[in-house]
């Protein structure tokens, strides 16, 4: 399960976790993030969505998915003033097709959330496409950067 959990200054974490410790639980309660390894940590849960991307609506009792006959709420938003749309929701209880659950922050534990949850470093390497990758292998064993660039400049045309 992926969970987006945020603070109260609005800033938002991502954290995923194999527990199902929230199955049964519904929108609007109160969970401990013992497993996510956020140890004293509280949160609300505001929302979430299956496996299809549909949307959990808080007065719908259930986990199944069902069509409501809705003017402008969740997962549908009118364009026109009196247009009406039938639209697929997921209901407020957590299921196990349930794959997005959004928590909000109500009691803060003694760890910092960005140190365990925040972004790690990305090795630059990692992020480079394999033309980049060629060239640099290339300008390595040239063991020379004019004629490395020679190289990057072949490859352009």
């Amino acid at each position: 399960m992926k969970f987006v959990v945020s603070t109260k200054s609005g800033k938002a974490y991502s954290a995923t976790s194999d527990q199902e410790t929230f199955i049964g639980k519904k929108i609007g309660d109160i969970v401990k993030l013992d497993g996510l390894g956020l140890t004293g940590f509280e949160a609300k849960i505001t929302g979430g969505s299956d496996k299809d991307g549909f949307p959990m609506y808080p007065t719908l009792s259930g986990a199944g998915r069902k069509k409501i006959f809705t003017a402008n709420s969740l997962g549908f938003k009118a364009t026109r003033k009196g247009e009406k749309k039938r639209v697929s929701v997921r209901g407020n209880t957590i299921g196990t097709e349930t794959t997005q659950i959004n928590l909000v922050i109500t009691k803060e534990g003694s760890a910092d959330i960005n140190a365990i949850l925040g972004k790690k470093e990305v090795n630059p390497e990692e992020t480079m496409t394999a033309k980049e990758l060629a060239l640099k292998k290339a300008k390595e064993m040239a063991g020379s950067a004019e004629i490395g660039d020679a190289i990057k400049k072949k490859a352009r045309r």
